[in-house]
């Protein structure tokens, strides 16, 4: 067939070398159906023989806090993230066999009613261009351009959100919402109360005794056993249900809270903040290490974007988005770097829409107490059905021993069953009594009563054992930034060309007390060396969006006279190293306006002067750098910490041409200034601590800062006492296993460390101390430690999802 010829089929490519054939979907399952992609049936009814990792839906155990959001990978259990990523290659190789199957000669036509819209390209073909990484049809398309303009929008400005043409999009694209189970209606719990064994037994119980109780004593005198039984079922089985159908209702509602999640999107040319529920085809969406990626789009620009596909292919490889491989799929996490990307689907049209579709099933989120309590219940409950039997058969066997010896075997008169019924009503009772049916449900209960204060004091518990557990935590590795420190900064100190100076007021006199060159240079090194932005809001007013600490330099920079837009129309970009915890700085190199490039370098303070070698002087000049300047720059740097200023180093070097396509050079490069950031202490966490200590919980600072910043943050919030210790990380990481169990006890504060030492500190308080660990983070890099600690706090600052 000529198209296939044109297009042969990609199967090959899409589980990468490393992944088993096991992937590949079971013979028997038709999953290539025409037109329908994956059958979600075929999906939900696996093959015995071979389960190709679909969803077996059973009806959950009545004990099991069961109502957790489908599809939280983050918490979902290891055999629910097999599912999805089999899933999602059964759902790829479907679509890539269905366009190789298409004919390549056939041309795009576009239905009418998109027409009509003003659109030129309908989501079927939007979909299927980035669920199948299809570069060619990209290309018919007329590439990202192509797609914009069919799509009515600008890669600049984003949609316009003028009357009624949101509404237009929605109705031809879709929302960015998934589709949700149908709530299950209060007398579904009900009948789920009634399955249960003992209250069966207690029915047909009652139903005899009722029975009897007429036919011997008459009515209404024969009836009480019966009824009081009856209604005792009732009172039970309404409180059971109840409860179980409040907790549904509880669990929806966090999972709306779960959705609202911001993020930042260009529309109508300004750059704004919208909830991800929100999203359309057509919006260019900015995105930063540690955001999911909200939608299914094609990458605009960027430097370094790494995203985490695993949650989707399960290949722990990270994978670079660049112009050549434009596709990002909705689900998966950026690593590294920062970039643009414009929507193409949205909702259930995105590839992990179609999984949570096929994929209804949500995990089992019993916690470790809940689980042993219903093993408590089910030990009981035997022991109580033994000696149920025992009483039983004690209570009757002088019943029956009597008609054995009489010959009355088989005469049984109403008096005589009615007898045999209250020795089995009395058994009945034992095993009734016996069995802590309340037990696991007064838990659950519980833990859902902490979810709820919890939620009431902006924490949201993604996992039901985090509140359990946290009852028992003994250590708390708390980071520094944020978490103790309220993250809303502002420079306060200035080390430049030589002099340090102070601010009390943003708008210093600073650019006449010092060289034109130095201001240039410090103005150039912050407005396009930074993670942040300038942009005008829609009310025509100057906002700033980026991390606390970019939003300080650039209201630093603004203050001084600097021109945002300018300074960044003015010279070129042409490479980024984003800042991370391992090296601890962010590079840029520039395309100079005259020609030329330069390299632009601002981190951790002692790391950045260390490699320098010149430094601008009070006249403006270039000078190399002595050993006594070098001293005293150090010494300044650790005056600034001792105040608990922040410190960042800022440097530049210039650069050969051609020399922007190697690595970023680490050293030879000219000392521009130091900055002294203020980030006061957050009100009543010196509180905070000194009841986690009169608590008997031990509070450890965990910092990639200065160790003098840390030191003098660590004794305003009462963790640094007389007898604790202050290492660095580079100290930490040489010390041996016998020196560390000396160390760790009196450790309260450990700064310049890198994600690796909180793991290991971690490790070591769990497994050798056998302490129940705590951990706060606020970004990416700090992901290893919080999966390792028996609790985990992610301070929504950075890196949450």
């Amino acid at each position: 067939h000529s198209g296939l010829l044109a297009r042969p089929l990609q199967l090959a490519p899409l589980y990468g070398a490393a992944s088993p054939p096991a992937a590949l979907p079971c013979r028997r399952t038709p999953w290539a159906r025409p037109g329908l992609g994956v059958s979600t049936a075929t999906l939900r009814r696996p093959c015995r023989r071979n389960p190709c990792g679909a969803a077996k839906t059973e009806r959950p155990d009545r004990r099991g806090f069961r109502f957790a959001a489908a599809g939280q990978l983050s918490s979902s259990p290891r055999p629910q993230r097999e599912k999805l990523q089999v899933a999602a290659s059964a759902s790829k190789a479907a679509v890539q066999l269905q366009n190789g199957l298409s004919l390549q000669s056939s041309q795009y036509v576009v239905p009418e009613d998109v027409r009509a819209a003003g659109f030129q390209i309908d989501a079927d073909e939007l979909t299927s261009i980035v669920e199948s990484r299809d570069t060619e049809r990209l290309t018919e398309h007329g590439q990202l351009d192509g797609i914009a303009d069919k799509l009515a929008t600008s890669l600049t400005d984003g949609i316009s959100t003028r009357e009624g043409l949101l509404g237009q999009r929605q109705e031809i694209y879709g929302v960015n919402k998934f589709a949700e189970s149908e709530p299950r209606s209060f007398w579904e719990f009900v009948w789920d109360a009634l399955q249960d064994t003992t209250l069966i037994i207690l029915a047909a119980c009652a139903f005899v005794s009722l029975t009897v109780g007429i036919a011997t004593e008459g009515w209404p005198n024969g009836s009480h056993d019966g009824i009081g039984i009856f209604a005792s079922i009732i009172l039970v089985v309404s409180v059971t249900a109840t409860s179980d159908y409040q907790q549904s209702l509880q669990f929806r509602d966090l999972d709306k809270e779960k959705r609202k999640i911001l993020v930042q999107v260009t529309r109508d040319g300004f750059r704004q903040r919208t909830l991800i529920d929100d999203l359309l085809p057509g919006d260019v969406v900015h995105l930063a290490v540690g955001d999911q990626v909200p939608a299914d789009g094609v990458f605009i620009s960027g430097f370094s974007l790494l995203l985490d596909e695993s949650s989707l292919t399960g290949e722990s490889e990270p994978v670079d988005v660049n112009e050549d491989k434009p596709f990002l799929s909705s689900g998966t996490k950026v690593l590294d770097g920062s970039g643009q990307m414009l929507v193409t689907a949205v909702g259930m049209r995105t590839q992990w829409g179609k999984l949570m579709a096929a994929l209804t099933e949500g995990g089992n989120d019993e916690t470790p107490l809940q689980v042993k309590l219903s093993g408590v219940a089910n030990i009981i409950g035997k022991i109580g059905l033994f000696f149920a039997v025992l009483t039983f058969i004690v209570l009757s066997q002088e019943l029956i021993g009597q008609k054995y010896h009489d010959g009355l075997l088989l005469s049984w008169s109403g008096d005589d069953v009615l007898e045999i019924l209250n020795h089995f009503a009395v058994a009945v009772t034992i095993v009734v009594v016996a069995v802590p049916e309340g037990l696991p449900l007064a838990v659950t209960l519980s833990l859902a009563y902490a979810m709820e204060k919890m939620m009431n004091d902006k924490a949201l518990v993604r996992q039901l054992a985090a509140c359990e557990t946290m009852g028992s935590a003994t250590v708390i590795c708390s980071d520094k930034t944020g978490t103790l420190t309220s993250n809303r900064m502002t420079v306060v100190k200035a080390c430049i060309c030589g002099n340090t100076l102070e601010f009390n007021d943003p708008l210093s006199s600073l650019s006449s007390e010092l060289p034109e060159v130095a201001v240039e240079t410090l103005l150039e090194s912050i407005l396009t060396n930074t993670g942040g932005e300038v942009v005008i809001d829609q009310n025509g007013k100057q906002d700033i969006i980026g991390t606390p600490t970019e939003t300080a330099l650039l209201e630093f920079a603004l203050s001084l006279g600097g021109n945002y837009k300018q300074k960044r129309q003015e010279s070129k970009i042409v490479k980024v190293e984003p800042f991370n915890s391992v090296k601890k700085r962010m590079t840029v190199i520039l395309e100079l306006p005259g020609g030329g490039y330069r390299a632009h370098c601002k981190g951790a303070a002692e790391i950045v002067l260390a490699a320098c070698d010149k430094f601008i002087d009070g006249s403006g000049s270039v000078v190399p750098l002595d050993k006594k300047t070098a001293n005293l720059l150090n010494d300044t740097i650790e005056t600034f910490s001792s105040e608990a200023l922040r410190t960042l180093c800022l440097a530049y070097r210039g650069l050969e041409d051609g020399s922007t396509q190697e690595e970023i050079p680490l050293q030879g490069y000219t000392f521009i200034g130091i900055v002294g950031i203020k980030d006061p202490v957050r009100l009543g966490v010196r509180e905070s601590v000194a009841s986690c200590r009169s608590a008997g919980i031990a509070v450890k600072m965990v910092t990639g800062d200065n160790i003098n910043t840390a030191k003098a943050i660590a004794r305003e919030c009462g963790i640094l006492t007389d007898g604790g210790l202050a290492i660095e990380g580079a100290e930490f990481r040489e010390k041996t296993p016998e020196e560390l169990l000396e160390l760790i006890p009196k450790m309260q504060v450990l700064a310049r460390s890198s994600p690796l030492d909180k793991l290991a500190l971690v490790k070591y308080l769990r497994t050798t101390s056998n302490e129940v660990v705590a951990v706060t983070g606020d970004g990416t890099n700090d992901a290893p430690a919080l999966r390792e600690a028996d609790i985990g706090l992610a301070m929504g600052i950075a890196g949450t999802e």
